[in-house]
């Protein structure tokens, strides 16, 4: 029996789940160890949840514990230490009071306003310039979402509504844009980021992928920007938001910001569209996320959809969030979990409160590791023939150009053998499309020091073996 499908569900491409990461799968199953670098999933490498975060789900999931720890207190024979602190109670308490009916009811399909509000108070955080934000924040223009992937498919579901319309998309990309484009029938559209600049970009680049697709005869919707990178791992200066913003504007174009590595800066800084945006009546969708950062939640699945400015439907009294919200409510609410791990991502504990102090060492020792690690792996880069890496180190990735492979060979085959060889596994450049005629791999830096400092002189010994 055969059954006729949705083909563009079929025809997508996901490389940092696709051939390499399984061949990987095998060899452990064969007794192989290997280092996943293909994805940044922080936790599966090792990296410890903060305390906080983790102290306070735990009373969300069974609030009982709220009152007998409370009763425990004095008690002899049980020590303050192995007792949760007042702050952590509380924070529960607040949580639990404010959702109402506990984490197992389905909430509001956009997720409960106290996080909305929790969340646009956060952007004015963020955002504010000299003590003042230029828009504030609504919390009704807030979906909670299933992490950010899920946030994005909800837009361009909505936007895509035949081949012909396009989506203006970085390449590289991450595989989920040029993924969901197909999954909707829609037609992707690529930039090019310079990489030579740093992966900088200006204005003729956006207009000359915007003539080419307009010559195919597609109608480009709107603009996608990810910021940090992925996978070049770049950090957008501010003159190149605005450069987007102006382009957008005149052209009419949407744009979707995604921003789920705005913690990953190490060192630079990070600079939001909403910020650049201002009070200038561009649509505006952006995305954030608690599975990348320093908290590296990726399995609770939490994040948040901003949308500024959202455009009416042509044909019907109704603008973009109302279509937002009708796809929201198909789907009931996000899981609440992801939830009230948004909500601690957004409200950190308040400074000079009992966890404060432990919450910011932890988070500085994350970012300070992950910028270690992806030193440790730069200069091991600079010991390959042939290789060099653009730009400043952002994101979870580093994305390496890689010249001089044999004739007859690409970067698939490099990351295959490189799996083979050393166990490390990576993704191919072509894997996130790529400037014709280059080579690249896209590498997360997450494993321990340690494993690090094992594979490295086994990836630089098999790289110039490799090249010759």
């Amino acid at each position: 029996m055969r059954v006729t499908v949705n083909p563009n569900l079929v025809e997508m491409e996901y490389a940092v789940r696709g051939p390499i990461p399984m061949r990987a799968a095998e060899l452990e199953a064969q007794g192989r160890k290997t280092i996943p670098c293909n994805i940044g999933n922080p936790q599966a490498l090792g990296q410890d949840p903060i305390t906080f975060y983790r102290e306070v789900i735990s009373l969300l999931e069974a609030p009982g514990r709220i009152a007998r720890e409370r009763r425990l207190r004095g008690v002899t024979g049980v020590a303050s230490e192995d007792l949760l602190d007042e702050y952590v109670l509380d924070v529960a308490e607040h949580v639990l009071a404010q959702m109402k009916t506990g984490l197992g009811a389905y909430s509001e399909s956009k997720g409960p306003r106290f996080i909305r509000e929790a969340v646009a108070a956060y952007i004015d955080r963020r955002d504010e310039v000299d003590g003042r934000v230029a828009v504030a924040s609504d919390p009704d223009r807030i979906f909670l979402t299933n992490g950010a992937s899920e946030g994005a498919m909800f837009i361009l579901e909505i936007l895509i509504s035949g081949p012909d319309d396009g989506v203006m998309i970085p390449i590289p990309q991450y595989p989920l844009y040029s993924a969901a484009i197909k999954r909707c029938g829609g037609s992707l559209v690529g930039y090019y980021p310079d990489e030579e600049r740093g992966w900088e970009m200006d204005r003729e680049i956006l207009e000359a992928s915007l003539a080419e697709a307009k010559g195919r005869g597609v109608n480009v919707k709107a603009i996608v920007v990810i910021n940090p990178g992925n996978p070049t791992g770049a950090i957008l200066a501010e003159h190149s938001i605005g450069e987007v913003i102006d382009f957008a504007e005149e052209h009419g174009l949407l744009i979707i910001a995604d921003e789920v590595y705005q913690h990953n800066v190490y060192g630079a800084e990070f600079v939001s569209f909403a910020r650049v945006l201002g009070e200038r009546e561009v649509s505006l969708f952006s995305l954030h996320s608690t599975s990348k950062g320093f908290y590296g939640e990726c399995g609770h699945r939490g994040g948040y959809l901003e949308v500024r400015n959202a455009p009416l439907l042509q044909g019907y009294d109704l603008d973009f969030a109302d279509a937002l919200l009708k796809r929201a409510s198909v789907s009931l609410c996000p899981n609440t979990v992801g939830q009230a791990m948004t909500y601690l991502m957004v409200a950190e504990p308040k400074e000079g409160s009992p966890p404060w102090e432990r919450f910011v060492a932890e988070r500085d020792a994350v970012l300070a590791a992950l910028q270690d690690k992806a030193t440790l792996i730069r200069e091991a880069l600079g010991e390959m023939r042939g290789v060099e890496c653009f730009g400043r180190t952002g994101a979870m990735y580093l994305f390496p150009r890689l010249s001089g492979l044999p004739e007859g060979t690409g970067d698939f085959d490099y990351c295959m053998a490189l799996l083979e060889e050393t166990g490390l596994c990576t993704v191919n450049g072509s894997g996130f499309h790529q400037r014709p005629g280059t080579s690249h791999l896209r590498i997360a830096f997450l494993p321990p020091k340690e494993m690090l400092a094992e594979v490295l002189p086994r990836w630089i010994a098999f790289h110039n073996a490799y090249v010759g």
